[in-house]
């Protein structure tokens, strides 16, 4: 799925009570999965000014970012955090790691190529899904209409709950990228 995405239906589903903290939490816990791989890339691109190919053609694949990517987005990882969570009954711990985790269940069936070790530490296996968010040559014309849906579904129940102005905001801000985003994997990849 689309970062925004994920972000949308972490929030609707752990900021369910409707509690601005707990969205706030759940939006960030949604987001932490995919942190990392912001900043490298914006950092190879921006900074060092390398060609898109080479991020995402070579350095996304080499050892020392599939390494950090094995850190944050291991379901041991997270799962010991939310258990941590629960146990300290911290109700934004737990929408936070509860939204890490959601991202991962769907990243899980969503990457054919590139996936992730989402059972690290305890082995380095990666799932090669024969399903993909984002490559029309494994499903993402079928997968993309689904993923607008949810993300639709996900903002509409958001703004239900009346989370104030910049909540509301933040979910159309949200929604809007998911459908850019939508719209760049078409434009680029002819996916979608």
């Amino acid at each position: 799925m689309n970062t925004p995405a994920h972000l949308l239906l972490g929030a609707a589903v752990m900021g369910r009570e409707g509690a601005k903290p707990l969205i706030w939490a759940a939006l960030a816990g949604a987001l932490l999965p995919d942190l990392s791989l912001y900043l490298l890339a914006g950092f190879a691109l921006y900074v060092q000014g390398l060609p898109g190919s080479v991020v995402f053609g070579v350095l996304y694949y080499s050892d020392l970012w599939q390494t950090v990517f094995w850190v944050d987005n291991s379901f041991l990882v997270w799962g010991a955090l939310l258990a941590l969570a629960a146990w300290r009954q911290a109700g934004w711990a737990v929408a936070l790691t509860g939204a890490a985790l959601l991202h991962l269940l769907f990243d899980l069936p969503l990457h054919h190529d590139d996936g992730r070790a989402h059972f690290w530490p305890l082995t380095g296996w990666i799932f090669e899904s024969p399903v993909s968010y984002w490559d029309v040559r494994h499903g993402a014309g079928w997968v993309a209409p689904i993923e607008a849906l949810v993300s639709t579904f996900a903002a509409i129940t958001l703004w239900w709950r009346r989370p104030g102005w910049i909540l509301s905001g933040v979910t159309l801000a949200l929604l809007l990228a998911e459908g850019l985003a939508r719209r760049n994997w078409i434009f680029f990849f002819g996916a979608g």
